[in-house]
């Protein structure tokens, strides 16, 4: 599977990905507000090997490609979506991007592309993101796409030793349509 943008190409992770991954999943500043990391080299190369399993797996319910500029092959980010409630067609966006490319509207270009995979080709009716509260650049890329603001879930992660709050934005289909037919 493989999504294009007018920048960028999202592609499938390869095993041999792990060393580029790992420039942006060891970084302190870049996991800041993740789940995981900063990683090993052991723990990127775990996480590979996740990812191609979970693009192996029948029925795919973990759609997560590696972001690359068009042109260029090198691995500078992820962005996933992963099917979280099959009977109401729901799934979550998330993304991760090296620092080197920060704030070139790369992460609401390949998510933009997520969406559109999510509504129409696998029908689904409303797709949500999360972010810790802290996480601003984050919840603006949420907010560049569209999605609203539905609450915050009040110590909802446990994250790096300590319980976190987390920010829920979601789109809805229609709203989706309704915004790029507007474009």
């Amino acid at each position: 599977m493989q999504l294009t943008t007018e920048r960028l190409l999202l592609r499938e992770v390869r095993q041999t990905d792990w060393p580029a991954v790992h420039e942006f999943a060891c970084d302190v500043e870049v996991t800041r507000f993740t789940s995981f990391g900063p990683n090993t080299e052991e723990q990127t190369k775990s996480f590979v090997e996740h990812g191609l399993a979970d693009a192996r797996a029948q029925p795919r319910t973990f759609f997560a490609l590696a972001i690359t500029l068009l042109g260029e092959d090198r691995v500078i980010g992820g962005c996933s979506l992963r099917l979280r409630d099959d009977a109401n067609r729901e799934g979550e966006l998330a993304y991760l991007l090296h620092r080197d490319y920060w704030g070139r509207g790369y992460i609401p270009e390949a998510a933009r592309a997520f969406l559109a995979f999510g509504f129409e080709e696998l029908g689904l009716h409303r797709i949500i993101a999360r972010c810790n509260p802290l996480n601003t650049a984050s919840e603006r890329v949420m907010q560049k796409l569209g999605m609203q603001r539905e609450g915050l879930l009040r110590e909802s992660a446990f994250m790096k030793g300590c319980w976190i709050d987390l920010l829920l934005y979601s789109i809805l289909e229609w709203e989706w349509k309704e915004r790029r037919e507007g474009a």
